[in-house]
């Protein structure tokens, strides 16, 4: 019997992974979770399942019988380590993770890790508090997860490529003329996904996928030169690993994340899963499209970023943070995403990240970054 700490319960990631615990009663007890907002509905998940310990953000009036409440990032983190806590499936968003991230891994734990920000900002402060607590980190993301199980066929010396595919989003094959306009709640509108706000949008102008590039080079070791990126909009192949005598290996299942939330808390085990089997037969033919590094700016530049290194990757993450917020705010336009990480990344003047605290500075930067360009604008 595994015990498991979800942090970020209430979001998309935290309830399904809420479904791989309660779909193995055999394998797995809720020890914990936290959240960072959406009060009523951790109040509902915490009477409704009784884990031993719950954190929020801030603190609330919450009184559950066998419940131990606590709050704020130190209790986050002091969860995330617990004694009690065998698995932690980290479904924090933002930089936020970070934190949580080394202090789970310190203790050594297995961490399902669904947070790409924590390892593109803090890569290594990541593989130092590994080796320092000889902890465990599988990847939740898709396609982190395809590539992980594709890796599984051969040595590292026989890997040519790593290629992660994308939907798209709702958006892919309109000219770029026809997203000006583009409002919060058509970005959000996934079409094959479903998922929280943020990583919606994130699809939407592909600054999830210029993440999940510079995630990959971090968790496998790849250089930029080797991570391809295809558009795939069925969403059925969830990344691919070419060989160097040829062989491309393909992770497929249905878009279900509950598939790799599920693997990454059993692995090295694969056992009966609460998602629907996919069955070929019924589905329509595969496309790929190569991606049009000008249509797709936000991928051009995390390519940049990962070349560069330093501070930079923290400043596309922190500026694309800082952007998603004043546009769902209505104080920027979907466009004005791309445009407020390229203008953050210009005036950056980028530099080694020796620590946390340079990490910290570096995403207040970009920050101040966006604000500024925003200041500049004339978006009604």
């Amino acid at each position: 019997m595994k015990h498991v700490a979800i942090l970020g319960s209430t979001g998309s990631i935290g309830t399904q992974a809420l479904d791989v615990v309660k779909a193995h009663p055999d394998r797995f007890a809720l020890y914990g979770v936290s959240a960072h907002s959406r009060e009523d509905a951790f109040l509902a998940l915490v009477q409704a399942e009784r884990p031993r310990r719950a954190v929020f953000s801030r603190p609330i009036n919450a009184a559950v019988p066998g419940v131990a409440f606590s709050f704020g990032e130190e209790a986050l983190c002091d969860l995330a380590a617990d004694p009690q806590v065998d698995i932690v499936v980290l479904a924090v968003s933002g930089i936020a993770a970070l934190m949580p991230l080394l202090a789970a891994l310190r203790a050594g734990k297995r961490v399902a890790i669904a947070n790409k920000e924590s390892l593109v900002c803090g890569g290594d402060l990541v593989r130092e508090a590994l080796r320092q607590g000889g902890g465990e980190l599988l990847p939740v993301d898709s396609e982190q997860s395809a590539i992980f199980q594709c890796l599984q066929n051969g040595r590292r010396e026989e890997v040519e490529k790593l290629i992660l595919t994308a939907s798209g989003g709702p958006f892919f094959q309109r000219k770029r003329e026809e997203l000006k306009d583009i409002t919060p709640a058509q970005a959000v509108k996934h079409p094959t996904w479903s998922m929280g706000r943020k990583i919606s949008l994130d699809s939407a102008t592909l600054m999830n996928k210029g993440l999940e590039v510079m995630e990959a080079a971090r968790l496998f070791g790849f250089s930029g030169d080797e991570i391809d990126v295809l558009i795939h909009p069925q969403s059925l192949i969830h990344s691919m690993v070419a060989y160097r005598d040829g062989t491309v290996m393909a992770n497929l299942s249905r878009a279900d994340m509950r598939l790799p939330i599920q693997y990454a808390m059993t692995y090295p085990e694969r056992v009966p899963s609460p998602a629907r089997p996919l069955k070929l037969y019924e589905q329509p033919s595969l496309t790929f499209i190569r991606p049009d590094m000008d249509r797709f700016p936000a991928l051009k530049m995390a390519y940049f970023c990962l070349k560069a290194g330093g501070g930079c990757p923290v400043v596309y993450n922190g500026a694309n943070e800082r952007a998603a917020e004043l546009f769902f705010a209505g104080e920027l336009g979907f466009l004005e995403i791309e445009e407020s990480v390229a203008y953050a990344l210009d005036g950056f003047v980028n530099r080694p990240m020796t620590g946390l605290d340079d990490i910290l500075a570096a995403d207040g930067e970009a920050r101040r970054l966006v604000d500024a360009f925003q200041r500049t604008r004339s978006f009604t």
